[in-house]
């Protein structure tokens, strides 16, 4: 027995302390830090962002590497969808619903919906016809037409990371938003479009079949949605009842951070959309949750939920620009790189058209059912959604993987181009339309345009932001009082809708029946040694 246990330690010594995994390890936490170092001094520039500097680091950290091993390296670093949706996208995720500004979000949910999910199909429709119209004349090789239909959902993903990091939500309230929440529900939807199609049957296609996949879609997004919610609101109930902060704080962050995971993987594992889950789980934590814990644990939450979240994009977006140069897929495609290029090309082409085919016109439909021209879509800003969903980044890569690989490797020439061509587009994307995002903003969208659209439309600056409850009047001293409240200027000019609106009811609600149940401001229980105990006794 003390020989089998001695055999399994040796084992397991030698898999832990294997060289070339420690190498690896080291290798990629010292680009991460240079990643950091190097972005925060290209942070008034112009032209970068963190999303390009990272992308740019891997790139020449793999070329250095494919020297250093005379090009015998075939893996440089393997891409893992797994990798990806399990450990990266979460964090990102759940850090956009928790710090999202909820007014202006859900001000625009249903133009965010209108162009995260029906602007998602059109294009999605756009870019498979134009595939089977076009592919056909490059003889890449032998596609059936469920690798068409996945080639649409693939390029219908937007990059969601990297658009953000262009547009500020404090200056461009309206556009972050719709940026933003479109980003979310464009992730999710592709997902859910690249799963169905995997799954349905696409030889035997009628009526029937398309009304089961339009009520798939919708059961995915409102279970999904649910389970968001629920989660969220289960920390607020525990945390409140419990209150944890009376002996550790390090329980009440742990507890967050853990269901919010658990969330999205519950999700996942219920077939359902983990971006949507933990995206609305984020929100329903920062409405209720964040205001149960104590004042250092809403400090330590705000900032760990950040810095996870950008170490997940520039870890990101490095793993993307180092497995950009695997040899082994461009070996297949070393022969007829006149191919791959001319791929590539016409997918860029269908990803322009596509998106264009439905940013002006859905946006036109948006206008006609705003009253006040505040609210409207200019067509400047059009040209900026257009523009910043052009970039197509990690989801897309990991749905081509899941798609045209076999555990990690190519096998045949034909998936080779599709996975070289994807990885093409979403360098080229990131890259060249990235540069040119910062300078396209500042043209279309001058300072003085910035200064009135802050002035009549942003939300307080963070940490206020997180004070503001979901679709709320701003609350004083007279909690339950909304009429004898007085609120700056901004914030009367942003409630512009009528007072009978779903905002009122909403706010109605939440105040009578939530926030009593799950906590929030103003809500939060009297307990010894609470930092909120002064507060909670100014209300009796």
């Amino acid at each position: 027995m003390g020989l089998d246990l001695g055999d399994l330690v040796t084992k397991l010594g030698k898999a832990t302390s294997d060289y070339q995994s420690v190498v690896s390890i080291n290798l990629f936490v010292a680009l991460l830090c240079a990643c950091i170092v190097i972005g925060h001094l290209l942070e008034e520039n112009r032209w970068m962002n963190e999303s390009i500097t990272a992308l740019l680091i891997g790139l020449c950290s793999g070329v250095v590497i494919l020297l250093t091993t005379q090009g015998k390296s075939s893996h440089v670093l393997v891409f893992s969808e797994d990798l990806f949706f399990i450990y990266l996208l979460p964090p990102i995720i759940f850090n956009a619903g928790f710090q999202v500004k909820k007014k202006q979000f859900f001000r625009n949910f249903m133009t965010i919906v209108l162009f995260g999910a029906v602007g998602t199909l059109i294009s999605f429709v756009i870019i498979s016809l134009g595939a089977i119209g076009l592919f056909n004349k490059l003889d890449i090789g032998a596609l059936e037409i469920g690798d068409y239909l996945a080639i649409g959902a693939i390029f219908s993903a937007t990059d969601s990371v990297c658009t953000l990091q262009v547009l500020n939500q404090e200056e461009t309230p309206l556009l972050y938003s719709l940026v933003f929440g479109e980003g979310v529900v464009n992730d999710a939807t592709s997902v859910v479009l690249f799963n169905a199609i995997q799954n349905f049957d696409l030889v035997h296609t009628d009526a029937l079949v398309l009304l089961k996949f339009v009520g798939n879609f919708l059961y995915l997004f409102a279970t999904s949605t649910f389970l968001g919610a629920f989660a969220g609101l289960l920390s607020a109930y525990i945390i409140k009842k419990l209150y944890f902060g009376r002996h550790s704080t390090d329980r009440e962050v742990a507890l967050m951070i853990l269901m919010a995971y658990l969330s999205y993987m519950l999700a996942e594992l219920l077939d359902l959309s983990g971006i949507l889950t933990v995206f609305f789980c984020g929100i329903v934590m920062s409405h209720y949750t964040w205001h149960n814990v104590t004042e250092s644990s809403r400090i330590t939450t705000k900032h760990a939920f950040a810095t996870l979240s950008f170490i997940a994009e520039i870890f990101l977006f490095l793993y993307v620009g180092m497995d950009a140069l695997d040899i082994e897929k461009w070996k297949f495609v070393s022969n007829s790189p006149g191919k791959s290029i001319s791929l590539s090309a016409i997918l860029l082409g269908l990803v322009l058209v596509g998106r264009a085919a439905f940013v002006f016109p859905l946006s036109l439909l948006s206008n006609l059912s705003k009253k006040s021209p505040n609210e409207k879509i200019t067509f400047r800003q059009q040209v900026i959604i257009w523009w910043a969903g052009l970039m197509r980044g990690a989801v897309s890569i990991a749905l081509a993987y899941n798609k045209f690989t076999r555990s990690g490797h190519t096998q045949q020439p034909s998936n080779a181009i599709m996975i070289t061509s994807t990885i093409t587009v979403v360098l080229f994307s990131t890259m060249v339309f990235g540069l040119l995002t910062k300078p396209l903003i500042r043209f279309l969208l001058p300072r003085r345009h910035l200064t009135r659209d802050l002035s009549m439309n942003s939300d307080p600056p963070s940490p206020k932001s997180f004070l503001a409850s979901l679709l709320e009047n701003e609350q004083g001293s007279g909690e339950g009082t909304g009429q004898n409240i007085t609120r700056p200027t901004s914030l009367r000019m942003l409630l512009t809708a009528p007072a009978r609106s779903v905002h009122h009811y909403w706010r109605k609600f939440d105040d009578a029946i939530m926030r009593p149940v799950f906590g929030g401001r103003g809500f939060v229980p009297v307990v010894p040694g609470s930092p909120t105990e002064a507060t909670s006794n100014a209300w009796h």
